[in-house]
């Protein structure tokens, strides 16, 4: 079985390393929020109950996200972790490139309006004390005593994806 927990800050390239793997792909953003304005985070056995049947489901798979608390509900399932932490100013340089997400945003114009606020965000990543910030990611990763792996610049994490992709990891 091939199984990973992709965690990073936003920006730092989870979905698109998600993409490579060409597994079953979870992304914890379309299971860790109710719809609607302000954003209000869904209770934490509401989104359990989503990430074990994706689980069930599969075999192999890829689970991508932000969320510390989330991602150690996937990992005793058999899963390596991979932390993603380019830096922040690689990952502002990515929200700027990124595609439009259509599973997120009705329009690309509506994804494009939220950039500012999205980079601000992605820079008090090594500020914040939620389960959303370096600080929950770093305790997560160092906590874990499964397999791990951290990626720290653009060119580790693409050379992992196309390694992992192309040996069927």
């Amino acid at each position: 079985m091939t199984r990973y927990v992709l965690l990073g800050n936003s920006g730092s390239g989870k979905t698109t390393l998600a993409h490579q793997l060409a597994l079953p792909h979870l992304d914890l953003d379309t299971l860790a929020w109710y719809p609607g304005t302000p954003p209000r985070r869904r209770p934490l056995a509401s989104s359990e109950g989503e990430i074990l049947a994706f689980i069930a489901a599969h075999d192999d798979w890829v689970i991508e996200g932000c969320y510390a608390d989330l991602a150690a509900l996937a990992l005793p399932h058999g899963a390596e972790l991979v932390l993603l932490n380019p830096g922040v100013d690689a990952c502002v340089e990515n929200a700027y490139s990124r595609p439009w997400e259509p599973h997120k945003y009705a329009t690309r114009e509506a994804q494009d309006a939220n950039l500012a606020m999205l980079v601000d965000w992605i820079r008090g990543y090594v500020t914040r004390e939620d389960e959303l910030s370096l600080r929950a990611h770093r305790a997560l990763f160092d906590g874990f005593r499964g397999p791990k792996r951290e990626l720290t610049t653009p060119a580790a994490i693409a050379l992992f994806g196309g390694a992992a992709a192309g040996t069927g990891r």
